[in-house]
């Protein structure tokens, strides 16, 4: 079913309008492969809604459009900020790399991170951009950046030790790592900056009960904040605990059709 429901007072934090979104198979004559369907949703500030339903109904794809990984080939994804409501459909790419610098975060089932760089500081480096881009003329000082940057990595360890990963891990790539402990620096990457937007795609699936436990602590946190939380919870134990309410998409037509697109 589409959702426009909004569970708290105000207007939502994201409304998600008529959206579709096909794939060109270009080796199959053009056809395109339907996914979204008119994807209609809101999601308010603090609360959690859960995409539920079949796999292959798009859930994925929806968080990707949302964060601006896929474009979308009709409808609006529209973002209210302190400067009015931004069509993240429309935006330029520009323009979504700086609303994911302070405004959207994304935690994926895969972390993507550049090789041999210590884990702690692919996490801090969230944090020093966002210093960055408020106080640039504060942090041209040398000495200025090296302590933001250690305060960063405290923070960053802080929220390590909250995820049970060992210490002995910090400071080597995560390229190294087990699935699990790969898996909670994408985690710590995605929650250690408030974000108002936050968009989980099986946040817990490589994680052990303890730190699924953690997990939902964070997020419950996020949403005491104000974060509009959207999310795909395959674990029905993690989607009960953290879900304000669960909404399934409409289901996209089987058919493949030519397209030009």
């Amino acid at each position: 079913m589409n959702d426009t429901s909004n569970s708290s007072a105000g207007q939502p934090t994201l409304r998600v309008r008529g959206v579709h979104k096909h794939f060109t198979l270009h080796l199959r004559g053009g056809q395109a492969l339907p996914v979204l369907h008119g994807v209609d949703l809101d999601a308010a500030a603090g609360e959690c809604v859960a995409l539920v339903g079949a796999s292959g109904q798009g859930k994925s794809t929806l968080i990707k459009c949302l964060h601006g990984n896929y474009g979308v080939n009709r409808g609006q994804i529209l973002l209210r900020t302190a400067e009015g409501e931004i069509d993240l459909a429309q935006a330029a790419p520009q323009q979504v790399i700086a609303l994911r610098q302070r405004r959207i975060a994304y935690v994926s089932q895969f972390l993507r991170a550049v090789p041999r760089v210590p884990a702690i500081d692919v996490v801090a480096e969230r944090l020093l951009q966002a210093r960055l881009d408020a106080d640039m003329a504060d942090l041209a000082d040398h000495d200025a950046w090296q302590a933001a940057q250690e305060a960063a990595r405290a923070q960053v360890a802080a929220l390590f030790t909250r995820l049970n990963l060992p210490p002995a891990l910090w400071q080597l790539p995560p390229a190294t790592f087990s699935g699990g402990e790969q898996q909670r620096v994408n985690i710590a990457r995605g929650f250690i900056l408030p974000s108002e937007l936050l968009l989980l795609d099986e946040p817990t699936a490589s994680l052990d009960a303890a730190n699924r436990r953690v997990v939902v602590q964070l997020i419950h946190e996020a949403k005491a904040r104000g974060a509009a939380v959207i999310g795909i919870f395959h674990d029905e134990e993690v989607r009960d605990a953290v879900a304000t309410r669960c909404v399934s998409l409409p289901s996209a037509p089987v058919e493949m059709e030519a397209t030009h697109a």
